[in-house]
């Protein structure tokens, strides 16, 4: 699909379109210093509709959680409230229940028409990480505005296993737009029709696609997993290095197809349906009407391009459900709501789609924890 062009310096880049930028456009603001590396590009940083968030060299430990003042400076309140400094440079271990702040290796110089949202990387929110990005004189998290120009931070809380990270630790991904991208419930119900973006037959279409969990399981009765607590650290950037038995135990559910979900346990479960995100779209979870149940569901929202999209080895991806209950204890039942994900046009295609010619780890996925564990 050509687009107009125009000529910006010796780059040539697409004349304003609506929609998600891809992997070329990312990678030409890079060239272009729009978004700035402190290093050079990790392979696989660039994803079809994202670009992965490298850590820092330091972090700090602070006592709460907090979002800078318009017109302040994140590092300022850092310098006021830092409990410790730690060294990243040679790994060093983030502790339950504390609050991190990293610099990011990424520091941005956004056009003013291109605005950006972070999110945690799938394996971040299977680890149970709680991880935000906080931008200068932004009042809220994982936002960064059109035209911003500046670095960027990582708050890390830790909330099950104790984790290992290091200078260069991918936990967070950011996703780059010109202006409101998704797709209308209408053009929505069309897509389902010609690209079948779920699997259900009858696919509930109402401020985005609804989603229902499993609880069915496969012919063994197995629908999910809740991680134990007091177990032994996890090194975000080893695969398949961890016993599965150490770190969580499966559920299995009887002939009700039902689950109470424990006040503050974490639980992996799956959707009901197949997942299929074709190159012309992106998807993301968006978040669970807290009036329909207490309970959150899915850290990491980013599906790129591709997923589950067969001519990328997918044949359709269930997307795996981080759940958490609140305050009390709640009942799932098969087959019941619990998020809707929507659509956002691209700009282009991206060159290269999820799961083809990338380490994409859950392209194909059921129930899988994340990719540390075997």
């Amino acid at each position: 699909m050509s687009k107009p062009e125009k000529i910006v310096g010796t780059q040539k880049r697409p004349e304003r379109v609506i929609g998600i930028l891809p992997s070329q456009s990312i990678s030409r603001m890079i060239a272009d210093g729009e978004v700035m590396l402190a290093e050079p590009a990790a392979e696989g940083q660039v994803q079809p509709a994202s670009l992965d968030l490298r850590l820092g060299a330091v972090a700090y430990r602070v006592r709460a959680s907090f979002l800078p003042r318009p017109g302040g400076r994140v590092q300022g309140k850092l310098d006021d409230l830092a409990l410790h400094t730690i060294s990243l440079s040679q790994g060093a271990v983030l502790e339950t229940g504390c609050v991190y702040i990293v610099p990011l290796l990424e520091t941005l110089a956004l056009p003013p028409d291109v605005e950006a949202s972070a999110n945690p990387k799938s394996s971040t929110g299977r680890l149970d990480v709680f991880t935000r990005v906080i931008a200068d004189g932004v009042g809220a998290f994982d936002q960064i505005p059109r035209g911003y120009a500046g670095p960027l931070y990582a708050e890390i809380c830790p909330q099950t296993f104790p984790i290992v990270v290091r200078k260069g630790s991918r936990l967070s991904q950011i996703r780059f737009r010109n202006g409101p991208a998704a797709d209308s419930d209408d053009v929505l119900r069309e897509l389902q029709s010609r690209e079948r973006l779920v699997s259900a037959d009858n696919a509930d279409i109402s401020g985005g696609i609804a989603l229902t969990v499993d609880l069915a399981g496969d012919d063994k009765g197995l629908v999910g997993f809740r991680a134990r607590r007091h177990t032994g650290v996890v090194d975000v950037d080893r695969i398949g290095a961890y016993p599965l038995e150490d770190y969580w135990d499966p559920i299995f559910v009887k002939d009700k197809h039902r689950l109470i979900l424990d006040p503050d346990e974490f639980y992996i479960l799956a959707s009901k349906e197949a997942v299929h995100v074709p190159p012309t779209h992106a998807a993301e979870m968006v978040p669970f009407n807290p009036l329909v149940g207490e309970f959150r569901v899915h850290y990491a929202g980013f599906m790129d391009p591709g997923f589950g999209h067969a001519a990328a080895g997918g044949n359709g991806s269930r997307v795996v459900l981080e759940v958490r209950s609140h305050k009390v204890p709640f009942i799932l039942e098969d087959g019941q709501i619990i998020g809707r994900l929507i659509y956002e046009r691209m700009i282009e295609t991206p060159k290269t789609l999820y799961g083809q010619g990338l380490k994409s780890n859950y392209q194909g996925q059921g129930l899988k924890l994340s990719k540390h564990f075997r």
